[in-house]
């Protein structure tokens, strides 16, 4: 059982199940950010979208196999020092170059990326959780074939990875 700071969710994909344990107590408004999208159903259906290997791996915004965006809900707080680092295995918020910007889209480090943590005077990317199972799906994930398709350009699944469900455990 988990407590009031963790909660843990299950992400089904098409290429296999991981566990995902969130830090409520490090990263409350990330991650209830999150939880407001699993528990809506957001995630059922969409794509992971970008894949580098030994880097990380995104989804959270696109729709499978098309890739048509999904509407999101209002960009949040970014909590990126709060004291989580991009670790291999951990799960972060994807943004544009304005801090304070994401929504839904999220990355799982492949790799551990530390210059994606905050420092002074820089803004990071906010981890809320990591994997507490399924690392050999990331690393299946991580490195499927990509190549270049519209709207993205390069690192998109050949075959799209999907995210079947994603729902508390």
């Amino acid at each position: 059982m988990s407590d009031a700071a963790t909660v843990s969710v299950l992400m089904q994909t098409s290429l296999g199940d991981m566990t995902i344990e969130l830090d409520a107590a490090k990263a409350p408004k990330t991650v209830a950010n999150f939880l407001a999208y699993v528990d809506a159903g957001h995630y059922d259906g969409l794509a992971f979208h970008r894949v580098i290997k030994d880097f990380m791996i995104q989804g959270g915004g696109y729709s499978a196999p098309d890739y048509a965006e999904k509407k999101n809900g209002k960009p949040i707080e970014n909590e990126c020092n709060n004291g989580l680092k991009n670790l291999r295995g951990t799960i972060a918020m994807a943004r544009t170059s304005d801090p304070h910007s994401a929504t839904s889209q999220f990355f799982i480090n492949h790799a551990d990326n530390g210059f994606l943590d905050g420092k002074p005077g820089q803004w990071g990317y906010a981890v809320f959780g990591k994997l507490t199972a399924g690392l050999d799906v990331l690393d299946k994930i991580g490195t499927t074939p990509t190549g270049r398709i519209r709207p993205f350009g390069q690192d998109v699944p050949v075959t799209p990875v999907v995210i079947t469900k994603l729902a508390r455990v």
